[in-house]
């Protein structure tokens, strides 16, 4: 930025804006930062940092991002989070790559579509004399609502979608309580894949001790936090529990250790499950830059330290119930927004001065076209108002450009000596128009030249340059994960009066979101707060990730940690 910008960004802040049912812990941490809330009465509809919404946003609202600008929802994540589009995401991973990769998912059917594959599936395990417990879930309710478990199919009644889920029976139970893990999982990017686990966590507890005999008693066995808080025994003492019904990760890692129980090898299962749980959605979430994801994974530890995936939640609840809510969520957000990596430039709200309004592109610099140009602009005032219109303006707007669904590194800005410059995909389709332009200045610009002559004249054309202006600030809707594209701009090279036309090519990596914390080839940092990088989680599983997800080498490396791991556990 100019030092003008940097004296004027000084005293302004950061602005957020919230949906109406957005938890109150983020207007007061967003606050405590200094920043300031979006007021519609005095400020444009652009003129905003960041826009937090517990549902998803609208397709038009990821379409009109601006640079300064962050969404915390990506496009179409409600694929994972319903519970019967988990369950067929997992199942064709399954299919794919092997069952044993997915075996941290209990058995799953989905009703009424499966109910044949389930009554076979209940009959074998009656006639084997199996421990035959399930789980029904409504698909589209959330908080524990409408959740039972049965042995017998005549307790089996439903009146919309459900899953039914093999029941786990032998949880790990603390002082006799039954409990799971809500880890708070944040997707920066879908392709290439980045995903960071927050360290911090919530341990939930049922408030009345575990027993299969009660089926119907909730509060043993479901753990929602929505339920228990009504359970007579809330706020009594539950041994090692205490009162109340969380704990935090750092409370229950000091348990495991007095335990004297290693448990580093039981979280590398928890971040494979996280990770192979997001690689099956990957692929069907569409590229759109600014945009980030938090999930609440909902993951369920047996007697033998193996993990299971319970559910994984969309806009997991950020309400503040008791002390323990209070240590994890408001560092929770606060490290949210470390990760967001806002910049000074972010100031600036009101780009319009810098970047036309209705431009969704990066215009490329026509200045080293022709250098014969330059005399004749001299000559005439019009032909620079024409010709020279989207050149003016290049410089200023390299780091303040409009680009839905588009994105880059720190290196996304054209340079003017420079051979390779990496710039948005939506180039692609002004291209066309920029190598008609180069082709045909001389119509273009307002300028036919006499070449028997000698001499140059000046007829303006009224109507070719209008149009094509209008067709290069027209908004357009790019398709999805697309790779990026290079534009060739050496110099170009006159030869008498002909042009050399700038080249498009592929470049072999695919694109990054605008506030992307790292250079296009680099590992994305390590840790940001308490989050943790999971993914990727080395060079490799990097390069995998970069033209879209190779599952195969993923897997291939994640196997090579656990035995790793497995190894330096039996030598100890």
């Amino acid at each position: 930025m100019a030092e003008g910008d940097d004296e004027d960004n000084k005293s302004q802040a950061l602005v957020f804006r919230l949906h109406v049912n957005t938890p109150r812990v983020v207007r007061e941490v967003l606050l405590e930062r200094g920043w300031e809330e979006f007021d519609e009465d005095k400020q444009s509809g652009t003129e905003w940092n960041l826009y937090w919404r517990t549902s998803a946003f609208r397709i038009s609202d990821h379409d009109n991002i601006k640079p300064w600008q962050r969404l915390n929802h990506h496009p179409r994540t409600g694929e994972m989070t319903k519970k019967d589009c988990l369950a067929r995401h997992l199942k064709r991973m399954s299919g794919i790559y092997g069952s044993s990769y997915f075996e941290f998912s209990p058995v799953v059917f989905i009703l009424p579509n499966d109910y044949t594959k389930f009554l076979a599936e209940y009959t074998k395990e009656r006639h084997e004399k199996k421990s035959n417990y399930w789980i029904c879930k409504p698909t589209d309710m959330s908080r524990g609502r409408g959740i039972f478990i049965f042995q017998d199919i005549k307790d089996l009644a439903y009146d919309c979608t459900v899953i039914v889920q093999k029941y786990i029976t032998n949880p790990l139970l603390i002082s006799g309580y039954k409990f799971d893990l809500r880890i708070y999982v944040c997707v920066t990017c879908f392709c290439p894949l980045t995903i960071y686990i927050y360290q911090e966590g919530l341990v939930r507890f049922a408030t009345e001790k575990f027993n299969l005999s009660s089926l119907d008693n909730i509060f043993a066995h479901l753990t929602n936090t929505s339920i228990n808080k009504y359970s007579t025994s809330y706020s009594s003492d539950k041994g090692r529990v205490g009162s109340g019904c969380k704990w935090t990760f750092g409370q229950f890692r000091s348990y495991l250790r007095n335990l004297e129980i290693d448990d580093v090898l039981l979280w590398q299962r928890i971040y494979n499950i996280v990770t192979m749980t997001i690689l099956s959605i990957a692929p069907s979430i569409p590229q759109y830059p600014n945009c980030f994801e938090l999930f609440g994974f909902d993951i369920l530890i047996d007697d033998t330290l193996k993990p299971w995936l319970l559910e994984v939640n969309y806009s997991p609840a950020l309400s503040v119930d008791c002390p323990n809510d209070v240590t994890v969520k408001k560092s929770l957000i606060n490290d949210i927004i470390d990760l967001l990596n806002y910049k000074s430039s972010d100031l600036c709200l009101d780009n319009s001065k810098k970047v036309s309004a209705r431009s969704h592109f990066l215009q490329p610099s026509t200045k080293h076209i022709s250098h014969s140009y330059e005399n004749s602009a001299q000559n005439s005032e019009q032909l620079q108002k024409n010709s020279l219109m989207t050149v003016t303006t290049s410089k200023e707007n390299l780091n303040h450009f409009e680009s839905p669904r588009s994105a880059s590194c720190q290196n996304y800005g054209l340079k003017n000596d420079s051979h390779e410059t990496l710039v948005q995909e939506g180039l692609k389709q002004i291209c066309c128009n920029f190598n008609i332009m180069e082709n045909s200045s001389n119509e273009d610009s307002g300028i036919r030249k006499n070449v028997s002559s000698g001499k140059t004249t000046m007829c303006p054309r009224k109507t070719l340059t209008s149009r094509l202006r209008e067709n290069i600030n027209m908004p357009k809707r790019l398709g999805a994960c697309k790779l990026p594209l290079v534009l060739s701009s050496s110099r170009a090279k006159t030869s008498g009066n002909n042009v050399k036309t700038t080249q498009w090519n592929p470049i072999d990596y695919p694109l990054f979101p605008l506030y992307y914390i790292s250079d296009a080839n680099n590992m994305p940092p390590a840790r940001v707060g308490d989050f943790l990088l999971i993914f990727p989680f080395s060079q490799s599983s990097f390069l995998a990730s970069k033209t879209g997800a190779n599952v195969k080498i993923i897997i291939q490396e994640m196997l090579k940690i656990m035995q790793k791991l497995s190894t330096n556990i039996k030598l100890t």
